[in-house]
C-alpha cells in the first residue's frame, strides 16, 4: 500500500517520511530551542541569545525542508536555477524589503543597540522590545508598540541612552543677584559630595554660567551611573532647591524695571489725566 504511487514517483511512502521528518524536525527544533534557552541562559546576554535561537531554529527547518524537497520529487538544483530568476524578478518587485533584510543582519554584526536598551530612532523614543530580521520592536513610554523597519534603524539617527555606563544630567539654578553665588556654589558642591551615587570621576562641575536678566545663572553638571540617572536627576534637583531655600538663597521670579517720564508740559493733558513721576517697581 504504502509503494502505491500518488504522482510521479512518488509514492505513498515518500509523502508519509516526508511529512514524519518535517513534524519531526519542527518539535524537536522546539524541544532543542527550550533546552537551549534553560541551559545557556545565565552564560549570554539575552539579546545574544535570541539570535542563537532564531539562528539554530530557521537553520534546521531549511535542513529539513531541503531534505524532503527530494522525496517530493522536487530536485533542489532546478529549484536553485528557477529561484535565482525569481529572486532577480522579487529584488526589483521588493527593494525595501531587501534593503530591510539586509539592514536587519547588520544590526545584528554591528548591534548598535540590544533588548532592554533605551533608545530614540529617528523621533520615537522607547525600550527594545525584540530585533527581528525585518524590523525592531519598540515599547514607547507610553506603552504603545511600534514596528520600525530595519532601513529606518540602520541608517536613520539612533541615539542609545544606556549603551555607555555613565551619563551627565545638567541644571541651569537662577539666584537673586542680592545673594551670595559663592555660599551657592558652596552648598551644592557640598550636597552632590554627599551623593553616594553621584560620581567623583568624571569629575562634577559648579560654575556661574550666565548673568541673566533676572538672575545670577549657575550651571551644574553631574555624572551618575546610567542605571541611577533618571532617579538622581530628579532626586538632585528638589535637594538643591530646599537646600538653598535653607541658607536664604531664593530662585527669584522674572522681574521687569518700569520708568513712567512726566510729559514737558502738563497743561497738555487731558482733564482727570494723572502723571507719575519716574520710579522703579
Amino acid at each position: 500500500m504504502l509503494s502505491r504511487e500518488l504522482f510521479g514517483t512518488v509514492t505513498l511512502y515518500d509523502l508519509f517520511l516526508a511529512v514524519v521528518i518535517l513534524v519531526g524536525a519542527f518539535f524537536g527544533t522546539k524541544l532543542l530551542v527550550t533546552y537551549m534557552r534553560r541551559s545557556i541562559k545565565d552564560k549570554v546576554s539575552k539579546d545574544h541569545l535570541q539570535i542563537i535561537v532564531k539562528a539554530m531554529y530557521y537553520g534546521i527547518m531549511i535542513i529539513a525542508l531541503l531534505t524532503v524537497l527530494p522525496l517530493l520529487g522536487v530536485q533542489i538544483s532546478g529549484l536553485l536555477l528557477a529561484g535565482g530568476f525569481a529572486g532577480i524578478i522579487i529584488g526589483f518587485a521588493s527593494q525595501n524589503i531587501v534593503s530591510n533584510l539586509i539592514s536587519g543582519i547588520f544590526l545584528m554584526i554591528e548591534r548598535p543597540i540590544k533588548i532592554g536598551d533605551a533608545v530614540n530612532i529617528d523621533g520615537t523614543m522607547g525600550i527594545v522590545n525584540d530585533i527581528k530580521i525585518m524590523s525592531t520592536i519598540v515599547r514607547t513610554y507610553e506603552g504603545l508598540f511600534v514596528r520600525i523597519p530595519n532601513i529606518r534603524v540602520f541608517t536613520g539617527t539612533l541615539t542609545n541612552f544606556v549603551s555607555n555606563i555613565v551619563r551627565r544630567f545638567s541644571y541651569t539654578i537662577g539666584i537673586r543677584y542680592r545673594d551670595d553665588a559663592e555660599l551657592a556654589i558652596s552648598v551644592i558642591k557640598k550636597l552632590i559630595e554627599n551623593e553616594p551615587m553621584a560620581l567623583v570621576n568624571p569629575a562634577p562641575m559648579v560654575f556661574v554660567s550666565e548673568l541673566g536678566e533676572s538672575s545670577v545663572n549657575i550651571q551644574v553638571h553631574i555624572w551618575a551611573p546610567t542605571t541611577d540617572w533618571f532617579a538622581l536627576r530628579n532626586e538632585m534637583l528638589w535637594k538643591i532647591k530646599k537646600n538653598l531655600e535653607a541658607n536664604g538663597i531664593q530662585i527669584p521670579f522674572p522681574q521687569r524695571v518700569l520708568w513712567f517720564e512726566k510729559p514737558a508740559d502738563s497743561d497738555q493733558l487731558e482733564p482727570g489725566t494723572k502723571t507719575i513721576d519716574k520710579t522703579d517697581s
